[in-house]
């Protein structure tokens, strides 16, 4: 476990284990490190390096206006210019996907591959909504066994097979407990920087995903996701010929990677690139 320096001086967490293929591992918007705990012990002969974004786990907390894609994605390849590291794969959940995308299109020379964990360049409404009803806002739990509780609850049809200690597991990559109950571990003016790049609409993210090629690229779908479609998904592998596709069941957003479908793909993802 480490830090870094981005050049506005912002101190960033990271984390850099293992030795071959050097693997990106970006989060999703409200995430960290943490995200890719479940797949970690499947990816042994890749060099895992996790960030956690401006705002988030370990990291400093900075203006929200800083808080957007472009820059994450400029902290991304300082992070690796930090290791030394000339290419690497990305793998991207969710938003951490978009930044994969961004990158592509801005600094292309530095990617090996791509892989994008439940996100793609249509973001469907419903999926944004979901995510605005939780965004910046304290959980309201007393303690980690009640919000694991109520999260298997209030996923049954979507997660149907899910025990609750992996719940328990998730809630606290993302909470910490106080005397005061659960408290979110990222700055809530997250939201803000979020609210503020809505209003100025949705942009058009097919040209980031077209720009992947000819990369190695991979997609991991949750079919009960409601933030990818199976339309876009089919569309993405229309448009990049060797797309590898996982269809995770029992999984919405997000799948947690170490499901059979998803380590398949990230396995052939990665042997295109060794």
């Amino acid at each position: 476990m480490s830090d870094f320096t981005t050049s506005d001086g912002l101190r960033l967490h990271y984390e850099d284990e293992g030795t071959g293929l050097p693997l990106l591992c970006l989060p999703g918007l409200t995430r960290n490190a943490r995200d890719f705990d479940f797949v970690a012990p499947h990816l042994g002969h890749a060099r895992l390096i996790r960030m956690d974004y401006r705002g988030r786990g370990q990291s400093e907390w900075a203006d929200p206006a800083t808080y957007t894609v472009p820059q994450e994605a400029r902290d991304a390849l300082e992070l690796l210019d930090h290791l030394g590291i000339e290419k690497a794969a990305v793998l991207g959940t969710s938003r951490g996907g978009i930044i994969a995308m961004m990158l592509a299109a801005t600094a292309h020379d530095r990617l090996l591959g791509v892989a994008l964990n439940d996100i793609g360049p249509v973001v469907e409404p419903a999926g944004l909504d979901a995510i605005m009803d939780y965004l910046g806002r304290e959980p309201g739990f007393d303690d980690f066994d009640q919000m694991a509780r109520a999260r298997q609850q209030a996923t049954a049809a979507t997660f149907p097979d899910v025990p609750l200690a992996r719940w328990r597991q998730e809630v606290t990559h993302t909470h910490v407990e106080t005397p005061k109950g659960l408290r979110i571990n990222y700055d809530p003016n997250l939201r803000r920087a979020v609210e503020a790049a809505a209003a100025k609409g949705t942009p058009d993210l097919w040209p980031l995903f077209e720009a992947i090629a000819p990369l190695p690229a991979a997609v991991i779908h949750g079919v009960n996701s409601d933030i990818l479609s199976t339309a876009t998904v089919d569309e993405m592998a229309r448009r990049h010929p060797g797309l590898v596709v996982a269809r995770v069941p029992n999984r919405a957003h997000i799948p947690f990677l170490d499901e059979k479908p998803a380590l398949e793909a990230l396995q052939a993802w990665i042997a295109k690139m060794q």
